[in-house]
């Protein structure tokens, strides 16, 4: 069941999606060669519950930290760790904010140092697919028309999308209805309307589309151990408008490559 957003609802969801704009920000003053990945979790849960928010994340299901850190081959859902990031690693930076009680999800990935060219392309491809399914979420458009867009672009690169796992609604509940795939077919799929709020994130690999779970029960690597790509918005839809909510402005005023 798909919960519908009074406007001051989208407001709250804005004013989560605010902190967690900042509090990735921070976060990216400090991704460079040689800091923990735990560290980078740590910054993030301080400014978040600093600035009366609480880390959406962790305890959700059991999961353990404040960010999703996930380095080179590893999709999404990986754990903060002693893990130092090293010249040529790119890291996925997934984080959600719970703030008057509502949630807001976002992602990034950085390059790290010197980062081979395909792989940079891979990250700009999938960054720049993220708004080309964002140009789809349009009131009286379908769920497809997103995952379409993500997909033929993508895929006319030579890239691959991982069917597994998908964007989604979200708002009292960090997951709710409708999934959002990053691929689909045009007209297909639950109609966008008013008050819809949802989390687009494709999620690109630069070879096989195939995933494996690892051992800790999150970790989501791809089967060939090729380097993914993620990037994540949460917007809402209106009658006349798409409204972005989240932000990776301080990041990119941050983090320069």
């Amino acid at each position: 069941m798909i919960h519908f957003k009074t406007s001051e609802e989208v407001q709250k969801i804005k004013e989560s999606a605010d902190i967690l704009a900042k509090a990735h920000g921070e976060v990216a003053k400090h991704v460079k060669v040689g800091v923990k990945t735990s560290y980078l979790d740590k910054i993030a849960e301080e400014f978040i519950r600093d600035h009366q928010g609480v880390p959406s994340f962790k305890g959700y299901n059991g999961f353990p930290a404040s960010l999703c850190i996930s380095v080179n081959e590893v999709v999404v859902h990986g754990f903060p760790s002693e893990y130092e990031l090293k010249d040529g690693d790119i890291i996925s930076i997934d984080c959600g904010v719970f703030h008057q009680g509502f949630h807001s999800d976002s992602a990034y990935t950085y390059p790290v140092g010197e980062v081979s060219i395909p792989v940079l392309n891979l990250l700009k491809a999938t960054k720049d697919s993220l708004y080309l399914g964002i140009e789809q979420a349009i009131f009286g458009n379908r769920i497809g028309d997103i995952g379409h867009a993500i997909q033929k672009f993508v895929e006319a690169k030579g890239y691959t999308v991982v069917r597994e796992l998908v964007g989604h609604g979200l708002g009292k509940n960090l997951h709710e209805s409708p999934e959002v795939p990053n691929y689909g077919k045009r007209g297909s799929g639950p109609l966008l309307q008013s008050g819809m709020v949802i989390a687009i994130e494709p999620m690109i690999n630069l070879g096989t589309r195939n995933i494996v779970q690892e051992r800790d029960g999150w970790t989501i690597r791809t089967a060939d151990r090729k380097p993914s790509a993620h990037y994540e918005h949460t917007v809402a839809i209106f009658e006349d408008r798409t409204e972005v909510l989240t932000s990776h402005k301080y990041i990119e005023e941050n983090f320069k490559f």
